[in-house]
């Protein structure tokens, strides 16, 4: 498969250890990782990256996870990261994050020096790969759709509410709903769900089990939108998962501590 140079956003902090590669999920951008970047940069080099349709980044098809995972592998490319006689990285990838760290692994396994699914099994949603009903995605009716959610702050707060701990900060509106007001944003994320979120085939991710990686699985005790974390653990090898007590499924936003822990316990 063809490695590409990505064209978005990044972040890099710290200049000594293990390099950590963090890879954000569906609806987030770079700014999802701000509290755990400075915990991590103190032990690691810490890159980050808007993945392709998200945040800062090209708005340009296709939005499949082969698609994805060569945009991580044209990253670490571009960093000089997990080539011959370069650090093998880090990956760790937050809930649909953790479909692109599978694929790009299975792919180029000799590059990578462990991964880490935050909040995310890698597999398809329950129910198939689905997307929204037909008539929403036609126009005008999509763009009303669009529109009328990006300016209802309150209902994006209910979800944010719904989905973050109580111990995660209030929620920065305009933060969230910057990058979906870009040029071509509104296009993109219609391509992107009209045949659900990308992941990596159930028999296609057990093969991460032969893989000679370090391997951990971290979620929210509370979480019931990432998948099951034990079979998850189970599925790709790893061992048993880390359970964060009180936290949801933005564990990267409510518990940095900890996941910042469990990301240095994988080096």
């Amino acid at each position: 498969m063809k490695r590409f140079l990505w064209r978005g956003f990044l972040r890099l902090l710290g200049t000594s250890g293990t390099p950590v590669v963090l890879v954000h999920g569906a609806a987030e951008s770079v700014d999802s990782w701000s509290r755990l970047v400075p915990l991590l940069a103190k032990n690691h080099r810490v890159y980050a990256y808007d993945i392709t349709g998200y945040g800062y980044s090209e708005r340009k098809a296709p939005y499949t996870i082969e698609h994805l995972a060569a945009q991580l592998l044209g990253f670490l490319d571009a960093m000089h990261l997990g080539g011959p006689g370069q650090p093998r990285p880090i990956l760790v990838g937050h809930s649909l994050g953790a479909g692109i760290v599978a694929e790009a692994t299975l792919e180029a396994p000799e590059r990578v020096g462990g991964i880490m699914f935050l909040d995310g099994d890698g597999l398809p949603l329950p129910g198939g790969q689905a997307g929204p009903p037909r008539w929403l995605v036609v126009p005008p009716y999509r763009t009303s759709l669009f529109r009328l959610v990006l300016d209802q702050g309150w209902l994006l707060k209910k979800i944010y509410n719904s989905v973050c701990s109580p111990g995660c900060p209030a929620m920065d509106v305009d933060e969230w709903t910057r990058p979906f007001r870009q040029p071509g944003a509104e296009k993109a994320l219609w391509e992107m769900t009209a045949h659900g979120i990308p992941a990596v085939a159930p028999e296609r991710l057990a093969k991460l089990k032969d893989v000679d990686v370090a391997k951990s699985v971290v979620f929210g005790a509370d979480d019931t939108n990432g998948g099951n974390a034990a079979e998850t653990a189970t599925r790709i090898g790893a061992p048993a998962p880390t359970l964060i007590p009180g936290a949801n499924h933005l564990t990267l936003i409510s518990n940095p501590t900890e996941v910042a822990a469990a990301i240095d316990a994988l080096r």
